[in-house]
């Protein structure tokens, strides 16, 4: 279990996002000149989908999409450019709004790329519209990359929030799931939470897992990565082996309570509807399944 986690259903893009080009206005104008470009367009944190033979988000010529803020997504292998806009969906026939955590895991590679980066900037810019060093109306710069204030100069980029996520299992390769106050009576997933300032990763992994449930862990090691713009995250996963007592003291204002599976229990507690399975969408289910070694029963599509 040292290597990476191979998929990871919002970690997929395929596009060189051309970091460099950002600032190059003439080039981002070129680029939104060309017939070839391809539009994505998001309305508050969602997009049209094509569901039938498979999802796919309908693409827009430049000359098509509607008036709105524009974020160069990047270029594939061809030299063609993505952009998206944000502004009121259109209307397309065959279509329907749909969101990441509906369609993030059943998007192919380059579509579920675009989608997660257009959540992410869009959620960005219509949250930090105001400089935070003198309270003025900032403006969008870079191709979407930079909001910069004309009043101080000041540059802002794109806040991402880190957040651990670690599956728990003890010496006898039991795993250790727990229920958060607001989730489903059947719902359980694997301990998370977020990184505090002037600490490290590992530091925050036994942090968390001290504090939600009383545990000490060892062997810190990571698995993998992938955003999680709902609305800002970074969720970064981990293994750790609970050190020492294994009594769980469950922290009520984290956790309603938490409890020791073995392989055999989770797959009985799933088949009997006693414990809904995580959907392929997170980290989690991708830390629970290698734990698991496959797919679990009766998982849902998303």
């Amino acid at each position: 279990m040292t290597e990476t986690l191979q998929w990871l259903a919002l970690a997929r893009g395929t596009l060189d996002r051309v970091a460099e080009r950002r600032k190059d206005d003439a080039w981002v104008e070129s680029a939104w000149a060309d017939p070839r470009t391809r539009v994505l367009v998001i309305e508050k944190g969602r997009a049209l989908v094509r569901l039938e033979s498979g999802p796919a988000l309908p693409l827009l010529a430049p000359a098509d999409a509607p008036d709105g803020d524009r974020y160069l997504l990047g270029v594939d292998e061809d030299g063609v450019a993505y952009f998206a806009v944000a502004g009121p969906l259109p209307v397309i026939e065959g279509a329907e709004k749909a969101g990441i955590r509906q369609v993030g895991a059943l998007l192919d590679d380059l579509d579920s790329g675009l989608l997660t980066h257009a959540v992410a900037l869009e959620h960005w810019h219509a949250t930090n519209r105001f400089c935070p060093r003198c309270g003025g109306p900032s403006e969008l710069a870079a191709a979407g990359h930079v909001r910069v204030c004309p009043a101080d100069g000041s540059e802002q980029f794109p806040r991402v929030d880190p957040a651990v996520i670690m599956l728990v299992q003890d010496d006898d390769e039991r795993v250790l799931l727990a229920r958060g106050p607001q989730w489903p009576q059947d719902r359980r997933s694997i301990l998370a939470g977020f990184v505090e300032p002037g600490e490290s990763l590992e530091q925050a992994v036994a942090r968390e897992v001290r504090e939600e449930v009383g545990l000490a862990v060892r062997d810190v090691r990571y698995l993998g990565s992938q955003p999680w713009p709902l609305p800002q995250s970074l969720m970064i996963g981990f293994f750790a082996r609970a050190d020492g007592d294994l009594e769980l003291r469950p922290d009520p204002e984290e956790i309603l309570d938490a409890a020791w599976y073995t392989r055999d229990e989770l797959r009985t507690a799933i088949e009997a509807g006693q414990i809904v399975a995580p959907g392929p969408l997170s980290i989690a289910a991708q830390l629970i399944m290698r734990w698991y070694g496959g797919e679990l029963p009766n998982m849902p599509p998303f």
